[in-house]
């Protein structure tokens, strides 16, 4: 974020050098192991809720991943607070955070065959964190923050501004940034050291990016947008890895644990459960086709698999909200609930179809559990509208503010709704008057409509002080000011010298 660049920059040239825990090399050290921490702990959770929240059928299996990774974390030498989560994501995918924050995906567990190539991914993932892979990529990026600070705050359109939707695009910037190759080196390298002083055959490293790249060359559906854009597999690393095999033994570090039994049965269920993801990942295709007949049969075979799994009670609810069956979706949202009730969607999507039903409290409530776990545009868009129904502008403004920050469809809706509700109240905030002479000696006044909503009614106060006669105000009728351009006003001027004026828009509103 632009905004904590500047503090980063200034601690940057006070840290100065330092060695990498991992390598051992000398390195600027922008951002120290403390921030780190605090970094990975803020934008731990709204990245798991922002890629389908935690997988909670089996409780047990995050306890089983988790058992693997402190095996691994024990050789890494780098002491962070490592937590492990296994999210509820069907694409294949792994990701570690600055902190030591680190998640896998349901779908890449399934892909893989023994406890050594989960060590192996974790390895991998562990390195980026240890060896503060994430913490340079930030660095990197702070230095040319820092030179952009001054043109970057205060302008509607700049990243910091949608920044500002609670860290949002920080947390999806640290899961889906691209490492370069020294970094993927670097993490190859070193994690199939943890995993072999571990205990793991190191072998497995091998044999999990050969099966990278023979999926990357299938292009199996999903993987693109995984580990695959992320983590990029080549024959190369394949080589490297196996390299690096004969290069540990050789220095008597190897293991023997694959533990093929030991992975079989902790996976079990999501392997059992793979036909009821399998259909609703075809409901969540049909919806995007907006054939919701479709989706709803298929969510249907998913629910009949495997009812315990609330994001199928969930997706169900969001089928019968787009049909415009509130009552129903309602009921599916609450089955979701009951299942999980940590997962932003669930309440989100029950409380657009409370607010439908005319359940104004409800709908509030849910909005404000759904803020709590992940602040959405969506979210503060519908808390505005039903602060607005209520006649409480104050909070309806304050809401539609923080849903306009969204460079999207929500966020202009919410831009346009804030505009129309506080432009009759605070004009000055979305326009601009400015005076200026032309080559003649004749006065013109300037007036920007700073927002991309249609503004009429237009009026500006313009104030004049004279040489002789002192001040004078005027009155001026602009009329109408499309979005985002601006019109030109003369002002009539007596026959005397003019010391100064100044311009104000006192009244407008929108079409």
């Amino acid at each position: 974020m632009v905004k904590s660049a500047l503090p980063l920059l200034l601690l940057g040239l006070l840290t100065g050098c330092a060695v990498n825990p991992v390598t051992g090399k000398n390195e600027i050290a922008f951002i120290g192991t403390e921030q780190q921490i605090e970094i990975g702990r803020k934008n731990y959770v709204p990245a798991q809720q922002m890629q389908g929240g935690q997988y909670k059928v089996d409780p047990d299996l995050t306890t089983y991943v988790a058992g693997v990774g402190k095996r691994v974390v024990a050789h890494s030498g780098v002491d962070l607070p490592y937590e492990f989560v296994v999210l509820n994501n069907s694409i294949p995918n792994a990701w570690a955070m600055p902190g030591g924050k680190l998640a896998i995906n349901r779908g890449l567990l399934t892909e893989l065959e023994n406890e050594a190539e989960l060590a192996a991914v974790l390895g991998h993932e562990v390195t980026h964190a240890a060896a503060r892979h994430g913490a340079k990529s930030m660095e990197r990026g702070t230095i040319l923050q820092g030179v952009l600070l001054g043109a970057a705050i205060g302008t509607r359109n700049s990243e910091y501004a949608g920044a500002l939707l609670a860290g949002g695009q920080l947390a999806a910037g640290l899961v889906t940034q691209k490492y370069g190759r020294d970094a993927e080196r670097e993490s190859d390298y070193y994690g199939t050291k943890f995993m072999a002083q571990a205990g793991y055959d190191p072998n497995a490293a091998v044999t999990l990016q050969e099966k990278f790249v023979k999926m990357s060359q299938g292009r199996k559906s999903g993987w693109i947008d995984g580990l695959f854009a992320s983590h990029p597999p080549s024959a190369e690393r394949v080589e490297n890895n196996r390299a690096r095999v004969q290069e540990l033994k050789a220095q008597g570090i190897t293991g023997s644990d694959l533990g093929v039994e030991r992975y079989q049965r902790a996976t079990k269920r999501i392997r059992d459960d793979k036909p009821a993801y399998a259909a609703f990942d075809a409901a969540r295709s049909a919806i995007e086709s907006k054939q919701y007949d479709v989706a709803l049969g298929e969510i249907d075979k998913a629910l009949r698999l495997q009812p315990a799994e609330a994001q199928f009670h969930g997706l169900r609810g969001d089928i019968r909200r787009l049909q415009g069956k509130h009552a129903d979706a309602v009921s599916n949202y609450d089955r979701a609930i009951g299942r999980d009730d940590g997962f932003f969607a669930y309440y989100l999507g029950r409380g657009v179809s409370h607010a439908a039903l005319k359940q104004r409290a409800d709908a509030k409530n849910d909005f404000s559990s759904s803020l709590k776990l992940l602040p959405t545009a969506v979210a503060y868009n519908e808390m505005g509208k039903l602060a607005e129904a209520e006649g409480n502008q104050d909070e309806a403004v304050r809401y539609y503010a923080a849903a306009s920050q969204a460079q999207d469809a929500t966020g202009q809706a919410a831009l346009t709704s804030l505009v129309r509700l506080d432009l009759p109240r605070q004009p000055e905030r979305y326009t601009k008057a400015e005076l200026f002479n032309d080559n003649a000696g004749r006065l013109f006044v300037r007036v920007t409509n700073g927002t991309p909503v249609a503004m009429r009614d237009v009026r500006v106060r313009v104030m004049l002080r004279w040489a002789a006669s002192g001040e004078q105000s005027l009155a001026l009728d602009v009329g109408n000011v499309a979005g985002g351009q601006y019109v030109v006003r003369e002002v009539p001027l007596r026959q005397e010298s003019l010391l100064a004026g100044q311009a104000q828009v006192v009244s407008a509103r929108t079409n």
